[in-house]
């Protein structure tokens, strides 16, 4: 067990206990008013956060005990019912009384420190009806690292936007970088990607953040995975961070869809992880339009009684939102622990 204090000691202090899922724990104190996040943080405690403001939620985490509650005139994007079970961020969250709060992620997963770096467009290709691949690469000298399911913000070149992405590849690929873009009419990223980048433009990348990334503690355990559009992508990301795993691979299950099948895409590169890992079986759906292999329906649907195969079963899921609500739902039915499902919502953005 790992402790650490803070010298912030008055009457108006409380006791706040970080349990994260390897079993560490970090213990702080908070003065009235300030938030956990900025408390911890000051305090040295690895907790993995991003905007400050309680719109990314990656500083989730669930009150065990004690009263803690959202800052006056936060905002934050936890629905009623999460927060009635427990759900915190962080970053808005201040403690009433001594609190105890559990991480769903160990204490060594938010030591890679966001940084900001350069980065060459290399490609942009089409892959589908409104989805592109870019392949960026690493300016010589800059760096970043991240976990698989993570993301990073780009900045559009001469616009000042900035959208989040999740790379599609390891950071074992690095200095290369492919993220999977959807098209939007209009959109900032859209409209740069198909009228104006060039190989050897320069972007700009922050990152990582997220707390959805591939969990290594769960090796052993069948993992499922369920993506909808560009979903796919940290999906891809965490199946070929499991191939890099020493030993015998999880069984897994990956349940991927779109709304056409013109609108599909990477099946090439799934099919070809299929023979890397024999353990892994896909699923490709389409809403309408089925035929061949595509089964007809959503990748919920494709879900079928016998995939979870026990209470160890972890499941991510990465899409829009009523996409993961029903698979968490689904998935719960089918017997997963609902603390074993882990998700990202993918929110279009012009």
């Amino acid at each position: 067990m790992q402790a650490m204090e803070s010298s912030l000691m008055n009457d108006q202090t409380h006791q706040i206990t970080l349990r994260f899922a390897d079993g560490a724990t970090h213990t702080v104190h908070s003065e009235s008013g300030r938030s956990v996040l900025d408390v911890a943080l000051q305090a040295g405690a690895p907790l993995i956060h991003q905007c400050h403001s309680g719109s990314c939620s990656s500083c989730i985490a669930t009150l065990c005990a004690g009263d803690a509650a959202t800052q006056p005139g936060a905002t934050p994007s936890l629905l009623s019912s999460e927060y009635a079970a427990g759900q915190r961020l962080l970053c808005v969250t201040q403690a009433n009384t001594d609190c105890v709060f559990e991480l769903p992620y160990t204490s060594t997963a938010g030591q890679i420190a966001p940084v900001i770096a350069n980065a060459f467009v290399n490609e942009v290709v089409r892959v589908a009806s409104n989805v592109v691949r870019l392949t960026l690469e690493l300016a010589e000298g800059d760096w970043l690292d991240f976990r698989p399911g993570q993301y990073l913000q780009l900045e559009v070149p001469g616009t000042g936007v900035v959208r989040s992405y999740s790379p599609s590849s390891i950071a074992a690929d690095l200095p290369q970088l492919e993220l999977l873009v959807r098209l939007l009419p209009g959109g900032a990223m859209s409209t740069w990607l198909q009228e104006c980048a060039r190989p050897d433009d320069v972007v700009k990348l922050h990152g990582p953040y997220g707390a959805f990334f591939l969990r290594e503690e769960h090796r052993r355990a069948k993992h499922i995975f369920v993506a909808g559009g560009t979903g796919l992508a940290p999906v891809l990301s965490m199946i070929d961070g499991i191939r890099q795993w020493g030993g015998r691979k999880p069984q897994m299950l990956l349940n991927f869809g779109c709304a056409t099948p013109d609108a599909l895409f990477c099946l090439d590169e799934l099919e070809l992880r299929r023979q890397w890992l024999p353990t892994l079986e896909t699923r490709i759906t389409v809403d309408r339009g089925a035929d061949g292999e595509l089964l007809s329906g959503s990748p919920v649907s494709a879900l079928r009684e016998g995939d979870v195969t026990g209470p160890d079963t972890v499941a991510y899921l990465c899409g829009p939102q009523p996409m993961i609500d029903a698979a968490t739902q689904r998935l719960i039915e089918l017997g997963m622990s609902p603390e074993h499902i882990y998700s990202e919502q993918f929110v279009a953005s012009h």
